[in-house]
């Protein structure tokens, strides 16, 4: 039974024509179903002209309109201020309801309700899905009936109302969604005037990257070739991980960004794995990353002021580094020129690629806000700029646990010395020399601090220091110090 005439599916960052929550639902519930998505004018006009991300998206768009012409289907696709051209298209093509997946970020959601009241205008609805999450708002609380604010609890909880569900109606929260079931629905044709060709990035005012500068692949056909190769090691995930010279992680955050692969499927994968292999902890420990991915969304959601502040609010009253010095050495960690190779290899990784190692990333995010004395909120930003997966949620939970700021943060006393990092997870110093040749000549016991090699070491490297490679910019035992100095006045403000 339907409930609308014609509907409009908004595709925003759940880029695929399968098990797709808004869509399966504006299909079930209408006669006939429109397909939209827009360049939003509103994000594209503050990124950089070269943009991995944009090109990403591009790509992932040409792939769904032609994924939904195998199903009868179109899609529509603007360059423009949403909230402009979403309620004129709706009165245009005169749908009944308006379909979208829920979007967490406190200006999506400004942006949403300001759209909802204007269909509203003309008796449309707006009516918006769980898709990106397996649980959202409320679904999982604390005894008190609280939301958590400490993962492992959290965790806990997600997991036993999972498996709770699943007594009832096995797989409930990450059973799929059919689209082909009714994909006789899809409206057959679209208004002349809107069915026109892609924009292009040049239209758009982008420059696209040549096929040797970007390994970034967008569309679905790419996520999945990613999700089978990660099976095949899904077993050895736990252990290899944390070390960034070795082919441990999925890969898939860019694509759970963009929604080019459901993050139903991945969990049902991840527990399906778990029921019948031998080895259950490689895809245990997956899972759990899968979870913290809610954990932050859920923390966004429940607490927006975390975009801008401290989710603990005493913390903003540490004083950072600030001033002409502050910005040098900030400039320093973003050039991967700190002087400390783990550091320097994992920023270079990043500038050049627009990818960076989750241990890298807490490495990293520990020296800038812990070793340096900046302020978090300025390693955040660049992040947000630089990273093809940035994501609002995690980026913010990871900057701020790495902080101490936020919510199940690490102790604020508690900071990554860079040497034994890189002696732990780079012992062979494999990642560093991918980044930083000059330093190729060094060995392994070598490569992790450089500048204190003797002259004849540094001779033999053809290395010197200074010149090849800069001193570093900071000593570590005298910043830690410095750090719980400027730390202690949490604890006053919590007297």
């Amino acid at each position: 039974m339907t409930n609308h005439s014609k509907s409009l599916v908004w595709f925003r960052r759940d880029l695929r024509s399968y098990d797709h929550a808004a869509l399966y639902r504006a299909l079930s519930q209408s006669e006939h179903c429109y397909c939209v998505f827009i360049f939003d004018t509103t994000i594209l006009q503050h990124l950089p002209k070269r943009d991995r991300r944009v090109q990403f998206i591009h790509q992932s768009i040409v792939e769904l309109r032609a994924e939904l012409k195998k199903l009868g289907s179109n899609l529509i696709v603007h360059y423009g201020d949403p909230q402009h051209l979403i309620p004129k298209l709706a009165a245009e093509l005169e749908v009944n309801a308006v379909f979208v997946n829920r979007d967490y970020e406190p200006t999506a959601k400004t942006r949403d309700h300001t759209i909802e009241l204007a269909l509203q205008s003309f008796n449309c609805q707006f009516i918006a899905c769980k898709d990106q999450v397996i649980f959202e708002d409320n679904e999982v609380l604390s005894l008190a009936g609280k939301p958590f604010s400490v993962f492992t609890p959290y965790k806990n909880a997600w997991l036993k109302k999972l498996a709770s569900e699943a007594d009832a109606e096995p797989d409930f929260y990450f059973k799929a969604y059919p689209i082909e079931k009714y994909a006789h629905r899809f409206a057959p044709t679209l208004p002349t005037q809107l069915d026109a060709e892609l924009p292009t990035l040049a239209d758009m005012g982008f420059e696209p990257f040549e096929d040797a500068e970007i390994k970034l692949q967008g569309g679905m056909l790419a996520a999945n070739a990613l999700l089978d190769d990660f099976l095949n090691r899904i077993d050895q995930y736990g252990t290899t991980r944390d070390f960034p010279s070795i082919k441990g992680p999925s890969y898939l955050s860019v694509h759970l960004r963009f929604g080019t692969v459901s993050i139903r499927y991945l969990v049902r994968l991840a527990i399906e794995h778990m029921r019948v292999a031998s080895n259950v902890a490689g895809a245990s420990v997956w899972l759990s990353e899968l979870i913290w991915r809610d954990f932050y969304f859920m923390i966004l959601d429940h607490h927006p002021h975390v975009v801008s502040k401290a989710f603990k609010p005493e913390y903003d009253a540490i004083t950072w580094e600030n001033g002409d010095h502050a910005q040098a050495l900030f400039q320093a960690w973003c050039d991967g020129k700190t002087g400390y190779p783990l550091v320097d290899a994992a920023m270079l990784q990043l500038n050049q690629t627009g990818y960076m190692h989750n241990r890298l990333r807490m490495v990293v995010a520990s020296f800038l806000v812990k070793d340096l004395g900046i302020d978090w909120r300025w390693g955040e930003a660049y992040f947000a700029s630089h990273l093809n997966d940035f994501d609002l949620s995690a980026n913010n939970g990871g900057w701020q646990w790495a902080a101490s700021t936020g919510c199940d943060a690490q102790p604020y006393f508690r900071i990554f010395n860079p040497i034994t990092q890189s002696e732990k997870f780079d012992s062979e110093g494999k990642f560093i020399k991918r980044y930083l040749p000059q330093l190729a000549a060094l060995n392994h016991k070598q490569i992790h601090a450089p500048w204190t090699l003797r002259p004849l070491e540094l001779q033999a490297a053809n290395l010197k220091i200074g010149i090849d490679y800069p001193n570093p910019i900071v000593e570590h035992d005298v910043a830690r110090k410095k750090t719980l100095e400027r730390y202690s006045v949490v604890k006053k403000v919590q007297a």
